[in-house]
């Protein structure tokens, strides 16, 4: 085989084997980061536990006619008051397990995973 052959059978290899979108050296594209919804409504958390990556946000919504907040047990994060209708946005910058409460109502519990 000759090497203008050759050359020709690696290049067709090399594009089979390779995803369409990546070449050669190139980095691989970063991850856009994703919002997530816990919902409050009948007095819980829905869904109980979430998992979400570093950089993803969660926002909670509370749907409940009265007040909630989202507090991390270890300190994570503190919502304070989320009022009816209103919305609260937490942004993932760390990796972790955090379980959270609403300090209103200590039986609303919740489990926000961080990897």
């Amino acid at each position: 085989m000759t090497r203008r052959g050759l050359a020709a059978a690696l290049t067709v290899l090399l594009c089979t084997v390779l995803p369409y979108n990546m070449s050669i050296g190139a980095a691989p594209r970063a991850r856009k980061p994703v919002t997530h919804t816990v919902v409050i409504e009948g007095t819980s958390f829905t869904p109980q536990i979430l998992t979400v990556k570093i950089g993803d946000s969660v926002v909670w919504t509370n749907k409940d006619p009265f007040s909630h907040t989202a507090t991390s047990s270890a300190g994570g994060f503190d919502s304070r008051g989320i009022a009816a209708g209103n919305t609260w946005k937490y942004n993932a910058a760390k990796k972790g397990d955090f379980s959270y409460i609403c300090t209103y109502h200590t039986t609303m519990k919740g489990r926000l995973v961080v990897r």
